[in-house]
């Protein structure tokens, strides 16, 4: 009896390295799928953060440009429809895809939003899987400016001093030609997101 118990002590080893093995071989697999993920999710946060400060500065300059005719009503729509700007932004996305480790193309995507594909400057690096060494993320992302703010036109025989009412959602700014030193700021005027 103490002869069989021996041998399937014997048998068991091989078992037992194979089944090792296995479980080595797929948690080196699932640590090449965690590089790539983690890749690419900073592709993807490369790409986000780019296109929003795009965005964000193109914000910046139509509230600047709605700032600058605040006096002059008949130019508001066309500053929050974004037909007020014509030079783009994309320096922007640039700059901040640098600071991210990544390269991007950025692509005014119309007057108010920007599309932008993020390449990361790292690659995946060494793992089981053959050709990742040299294998970078690349992701998109879009993001989108609205106007946040209603108002009607002045009538024609309205005095001319009298600024219409802007309603920005939920606020309204009663503007005073004679007072303009409580003004709406960027983030009243206009949202800036990620479009879904």
């Amino acid at each position: 009896m103490t002869g069989h118990t021996q041998d399937d002590a014997g048998q068991a080893f091989p078992i037992y390295i194979t089944v090792v093995g296995g479980l080595l071989l797929l948690a080196l697999a699932y640590f090449a799928v965690g590089q790539a993920a983690a890749t690419r999710s900073e592709a993807q946060t490369a790409a986000d953060a780019a296109a929003l400060a795009a965005a964000l500065e193109t914000r910046d300059r139509l509230a600047d440009a709605w700032l600058a005719n605040v006096e002059e009503p008949d130019a508001w729509q066309d500053i929050f429809e974004g037909r007020a700007l014509v030079t783009s932004a994309c320096w922007r996305a640039h700059e901040l895809a640098a600071r991210n480790d990544a390269s991007v193309q950025c692509q005014p995507d119309g007057p108010l939003g920007y599309t932008v594909v993020a390449e990361t400057n790292d690659t995946v690096g060494d793992t089981i899987v053959p050709g990742t060494e040299n294998q970078k993320a690349t992701e998109s992302a879009t993001a989108v400016i609205e106007a946040r703010c209603l108002f009607k036109p002045p009538a024609e025989d309205v005095d001319e001093d009298v600024l219409p009412t802007l309603s920005c959602k939920g606020e309204d700014w009663d503007l005073d030609p004679e007072d303009l030193s409580d003004l709406p700021k960027p983030v009243d005027l206009f949202d800036v997101h990620l479009a879904d």
